[in-house]
């Protein structure tokens, strides 16, 4: 059964939009990775601060294997560092914690 991890990021006032338009500048990086099977950004939509990035893999064996890729560690370098830039953009996160899960029921 699918594992189900969620990276919940907690963002500065305001950046939001900005965690969305760096998460589009990087859209399906991951889709090729054998395991992988959805992805997803959810924006709060009351006052909180922190957004979460959903994925589902096939099995925490894929997860470990993606995030200790190459492919992962460039696709969490900035656009300037991934074209050779000096230095990174400001941080728009401020903290972050990976939570997991397992499916225990589904409903299709």
């Amino acid at each position: 059964m699918s594992v189900i991890k969620i990276n919940a990021i907690t963002v500065r006032a305001g950046s939001g939009d900005e965690l969305a338009h760096r998460f589009a500048a990087r859209a399906g990086a991951v889709d090729d990775a054998d395991g992988f099977e959805g992805f997803e950004l959810l924006k709060p939509t009351d006052e909180r601060d922190q957004w979460l990035v959903l994925t589902r893999w096939r099995d925490e064996a894929a997860f470990e294997a993606w995030t200790s890729s190459a492919a992962f560690a460039h696709g969490h370098r900035s656009q300037q560092e991934r074209d050779g830039g000096e230095a990174p953009p400001e941080p728009v996160g401020v903290h972050s914690e990976v939570w997991s899960y397992e499916v225990a029921v589904t409903n299709r």
